[in-house]
């Protein structure tokens, strides 16, 4: 078992991450009843998006002895109705100066780009994404 959600009450769920016993709560959002006091589901979805493209670029650069500590991505959700769902999620993903050449930046992003989460994501959802390096 990877964890272990528990609804509260008041659209609140907390979910405890087994090993670790870290706790994630999650609200609904305003514009679905909630009082968006956390992350929603679905900001955890585009959140964990960005957090994996991050986490496999680290892997990738760690290999190549490049540090990317401080690389950071500025997420964006958008949400579709009919049915209610993520029609895209936006990232812009902000590199700390890095003394690499074009081959080794494409690297990285490509790595990115084809993080688990990237490709576990329906295809109708658009993944966005940018680098500004």
């Amino acid at each position: 078992m990877t964890s272990k959600a528990i609804y509260s009450g008041n659209l609140r769920v907390e979910s405890t991450h087994i090993k670790s016993g870290e706790l994630i709560i999650s609200d609904a959002p305003v514009d679905n009843k909630g009082k968006g006091a956390a992350f929603s589901p679905t900001d955890m979805l585009a959140n964990s998006l960005a957090s994996c493209l991050l986490t496999i670029m680290g892997i990738v650069a760690e290999g190549k002895n490049i540090d990317i500590t401080g690389a950071s991505a500025e997420v964006t959700k958008i949400m579709a109705s009919h049915p209610r769902r993520v029609s895209a999620v936006e990232i812009n993903v902000l590199m700390p100066e890095l003394k690499i050449d074009d081959e080794v930046k494409r690297l990285l992003e490509n790595a990115g780009r084809n993080c688990p989460v990237a490709k576990s994501i329906h295809p109708d959802i658009e993944q966005n994404i940018v680098f500004s390096w």
